[in-house]
């Protein structure tokens, strides 16, 4: 500790730092130098402390590490530092959110007015509060498929307009918007500011989210954030936050933090960016790489259509240097011989083939009249049917009145029985050959049915 001398002068204030500042007044006050010596006097003799809490930062910088320890209840923390020197005795493990007992010693510097414990030793003790219940709702969203990469959203390759929700005048936010228009000029944000920490971060953050996935015009929304200390990325992994993101319609990518900082949304949003930049990068595609990309695709397109052109050229040179395309009537000549053969090898057939059938049918049709018995009516013959319809067989059947019809070659007439008459010529004589011949004439035709009548019906023939 500095060591004051006073140096007091008649009629004036003492110096500064004379004074110790018990002694202090308005007319003799001491200096910040005095006041921090002192602060840091009085600091020493506190000497070593075990205390116990949970690790809610843990920076490297230089092989040294400044870190918060938080309480167990309360939201109370201190800040501490360990040296490279002891940070090769502690465990290698040691990170956010562990539970922990660490000897501190108080440290005041009296240049800065900083204050802080330096650790000399620290074991774990296990989870930490926090730790613990995002673990807890981490295995939970995990079993009920929120972290599944099958219920992912695509994101679209040009989206028309991306929404954003960042902290108002934030780094995140400039840095979304610079990338993104370096990529793609024309794009258009749609931003809604919210807390990003704090008590105020879930419920903005869940009201700025309904607004941006029921407007129509955003295609893809980005939630960012410029990292920090874990603690106060709390809010990105409250399970209201993280269950209305799962149940957006619109994809969303989560920007929040860097590769050290991991919250849970992370895990449930579509696509995960390691820092705002990594998500404009993500979103919108580059111009200058997409019409490379174009102009190599034009270029191969190009090549291959000017490749199957010249391959099809010379396929059909090829087709028509063939005898059969180079002089296609020598086929037709040689042809024509034998189709003139073959159709009159055909004419004659079918010519033939119709006399053939020409004087069958008139065969046929003479046959047909020399069995009909319309063939014997007009020999003079008679048909005599009685008063119901049948044919008249017997003579005995039509005793005399009995009223007759009579069929002959040209139309019916009808009369009337006189009774039976004898034969005058023995039964089974015969006068002459013509009688004999027509008899046995009459006999066949009356065996046969009259066109106009039922098949099976008995024919009565008689000469008119």
């Amino acid at each position: 500790m500095t060591s004051f001398q006073p140096e007091t002068i008649a009629g004036q204030a003492p110096p500064a730092d004379s004074v110790h500042p018990r002694d202090s007044s308005t007319d003799a006050p001491t200096s910040v130098s005095r006041l921090n010596d002192t602060i840091r006097g009085f600091i020493e003799r506190w000497g070593s402390v075990w205390v116990e809490g949970e690790i809610t930062s843990f920076n490297r910088r230089g092989g040294n590490v400044f870190g918060r320890l938080k309480d167990l209840g309360t939201e109370s923390t201190v800040a501490f530092r360990i040296w490279s020197s002891t940070l090769n005795r502690l465990p290698k493990d040691l990170k956010v959110g562990d539970h922990v007992v660490a000897c501190v010693k108080a440290d005041y510097f009296p240049r800065t007015g900083d204050f802080s414990f330096a650790i000399s030793a620290m074991r774990h003790v296990g989870l930490g509060e926090q730790l613990e219940r995002l673990e807890r709702l981490r295995v939970q969203l995990r079993s009920e498929g929120l972290f599944d990469p099958v219920r992912k959203k695509k994101l679209p390759f040009l989206p028309h307009c991306i929404g954003l929700i960042t902290g108002e005048n934030s780094d995140a936010e400039k840095d979304v918007h610079r990338n993104a228009e370096l990529r793609w000029p024309r794009v258009r944000f749609r931003t809604q500011h919210a807390a990003v920490q704090g008590d105020r971060c879930v419920p903005e953050t869940l009201a700025a989210l309904k607004i941006l996935d029921a407007d129509p015009e955003v295609d893809v929304i980005v939630i960012a954030r410029g990292g920090g200390d874990p603690q106060t990325l709390l809010g990105f992994s409250d399970e209201r936050l993280l269950r209305a993101v799962a149940a957006a319609s619109t994809p969303i990518v989560s920007a929040i933090g860097h590769e050290n900082d991991r919250p849970l949304l992370d895990e449930v949003a579509d696509v995960r960016a390691s820092t705002p930049t990594d998500a404009a990068k993500r979103v919108v595609p580059d111009v200058s790489e997409q019409r490379a990309l174009v102009s190599q695709l034009r270029a191969r397109l190009t090549g291959r259509l000017t490749q199957r052109v010249l391959h099809d050229i010379a396929q059909l040179e090829q087709i028509r240097s063939r005898p059969a395309l180079r002089t296609p009537h020598s086929m037709l000549t040689s042809r024509a011989q034998e189709l003139w053969m073959l159709s009159n090898r055909g004419r004659d057939i079918v010519d033939r083939r119709i006399e053939a059938e020409r004087r069958r049918a008139s065969e046929l049709g003479a046959g047909l009249r020399a069995l009909s018995p319309l063939a014997t009516l007009a020999r003079g013959y008679a048909i005599a049917q009685l008063p119901d319809g049948s044919v008249l067989r017997d003579a005995a059947h039509a005793p005399a009145g009995t009223a007759l019809r009579l069929t002959v070659e040209e139309g019916t007439l009808a009369a009337r029985s006189e009774g039976g008459v004898p034969d005058t010529v023995p039964h089974g004589a015969s006068t002459s050959g013509r009688d004999t011949a027509d008899d046995a004439e009459s006999s066949a035709s009356a065996d046969r049915p009259l066109d106009d009548e039922a098949p099976g019906d008995g024919v009565s023939v008689g000469r008119a």
